[in-house]
């Protein structure tokens, strides 16, 4: 099973990230009516920054915006000590 980030609704019960019990995601249309541009910083600065990679590649892929993971998954390259 893909491993999707779990909001608390009790605390967001309008959080975008909600899903029902079979794990569709409830708010589709919240990141469907979005620009790829809107997503990118929703995910990087916006309500999707506290999330892990992984989880941002599973609602990326989930929503159809597979494309715009390099962009929101930025990998950080450490000089040698």
């Amino acid at each position: 099973m893909t491993n999707f980030y779990s909001p608390d609704l009790g605390a967001d019960p309008e959080n975008p990230f909600a899903r029902d019990d079979t794990g569709k995601l409830v708010r589709r249309m919240y990141w469907l009516d979005m620009g790829d541009t809107s997503v990118v910083l929703a995910m990087t600065q916006g309500v999707g920054a506290p999330l892990t990679a992984d989880q941002k590649r599973a609602h990326l892929d989930d929503i159809g915006r597979r494309h715009l993971i390099d962009q929101v998954c930025t990998q950080e390259i450490l000089p040698p000590e």
